[in-house]
């Protein structure tokens, strides 16, 4: 029953032995489009009472969801299984739980995460979809954590990001372990390296950027911005 269900969802392809993909059919867009949807949904119901905040809060995370997708597509460095360095794409996912808290930041990741199946998925088993993709990026939104305290959008998003590491880490070293190169190589010490790789550049330039006073500042006017209620 399950393999037809995933048949139905998504199209299997075998490259080798140890190479084989999924890639979500028509079908599968479909629902993943609605699990966007009623994430969405579902952060509305989270967010405040008042219409205008809800609002504002969807508003101000799917602007944060399209431009961690346009940015997403910059790409300064991209590596073949899997995760590349970005423009920055993280940081606007963190962002959102700096604005409005832990719940709407891991709904908005876990939207994200579910556009980027979508767009670009490298899918060998359900478990590493799952790891690799909603929660991996839905970690992103534990910055929220750290919203009310001083440089706290700096310690959201070291956490959020070590936490969509970790689920990275984990997917690597279980599901991955056949690409490692050389052989013999751990594949612990493999997965580290390699996502350490693409994640932590992005993860230094993105801090640097964020202690300059000037960018500091607008995102203080940012929140300030979010949270009014007129």
């Amino acid at each position: 029953m399950f393999e037809k269900i995933l048949e139905f969802l998504a199209t299997k392809e075998i490259y080798s032995e140890t190479e084989v993909y999924y890639t979500p059919t028509f079908a599968g867009n479909m629902l993943l489009a609605l699990l966007i949807v009623l994430l969405f949904i579902a952060m509305a119901a989270f967010s405040r009472n008042k219409k205008k905040m809800q609002a504002k809060q969807l508003a101000f995370s799917a602007m944060a969801v399209t431009l961690a997708v346009v940015t997403s597509f910059v790409k300064i460095v991209s590596l073949p299984f899997g995760g590349s360095i970005t423009l920055f794409s993280m940081f606007f996912i963190c962002l959102i739980g700096y604005l409005y808290g832990t719940k709407a930041g891991i709904i908005t990741g876990i939207a994200y995460g579910f556009l980027q199946l979508i767009l670009g998925p490298i899918v060998i088993h359900p478990l590493q979809l799952l790891l690799d993709y909603p929660i991996a990026f839905g970690c992103l939104g534990l910055a929220g954590i750290f919203a009310n305290s001083k440089n706290g959008l700096i310690k959201g998003y070291l956490l959020g990001v070590t936490g969509r590491f970790l689920c990275h880490f984990i997917s690597g070293y279980l599901f991955f372990p056949m690409y490692v190169t050389p052989k013999g190589m751990n594949p612990v010490i493999y997965s580290l390296g390699y996502n350490a790789t693409y994640i932590v550049p992005e993860a230094i330039a993105t801090i640097l950027l964020l202690l300059i006073p000037a960018i500091q500042n607008a995102l203080r006017e940012v929140k300030r911005m979010a949270n009014e209620v007129n």
